[in-house]
């Protein structure tokens, strides 16, 4: 494996737990067990109903594109090479969304509503990168 350069999640508590699953190649969100919503970025209270009771509750790894934006030029020298790229805000069947990438496409066949499924990025020895394809 190449050394991996670009900045990587701080893996302390839930971000831990959230990223722990994935190195499994396991998605799981938040589910509130007062309201039933689904939540990310992962955090102790619900944004809903203000209760600290939750669960992990396993994601069905599908969703679609809600939106994008495309980097041209790279704010971070370790992006530089994969300009120009695609950030993608993925709206899961489970109602949240996540920050991504689609690894099979470039940014111009992007579509608002493009079904996604689930692919895993081992981008180090102990971390894991949810990442997206395009489904069918």
């Amino acid at each position: 494996m190449t050394e991996y350069t670009k900045p990587l999640p701080v893996m302390e508590g839930l971000v831990r737990e959230f990223y722990g699953r994935c190195q499994k190649e396991d998605l799981h969100f938040q589910k509130c067990t007062s309201c039933d919503a689904f939540r990310h970025v992962p955090r102790e209270m619900c944004p809903e109903c203000n209760s600290f009771e939750w669960q992990w509750v396993r994601s069905t790894g599908r969703g679609t594109v809600y939106t994008w934006v495309v980097v041209n030029r790279a704010l971070h020298p370790a992006f530089s090479r994969d300009a120009p790229y695609a950030d993608v805000v993925v709206e899961m069947e489970e109602g949240v969304r996540l920050l991504s990438t689609v690894v099979d496409c470039t940014p111009d066949e992007l579509e608002i509503g493009m079904p996604l499924e689930l692919t895993y990025d081992a981008v180090t020895e102990d971390i894991t990168l949810p990442r997206f394809k395009r489904r069918g």
